[in-house]
């Protein structure tokens, strides 16, 4: 079995996400969460209950 060195440990870099794509994740989010906040108010759904 190979041991990692303290710096080759050190300079391994993964499991995240980079900035970039996590902002574009951030703001496709929040442009989604404002169009269906506008959409909701402007066509308010009535709720179908079987009665």
């Amino acid at each position: 079995m190979e041991h990692i060195r303290k710096e080759e440990l050190r300079s391994i870099i993964g499991g995240g996400v980079s900035t970039g794509v996590g902002l574009a994740l951030a703001v496709t989010a929040g442009i989604v969460f404002v169009i269906g906040v506008i959409d909701g108010y402007l066509r308010p759904l009535l709720c179908h209950t079987n009665e």
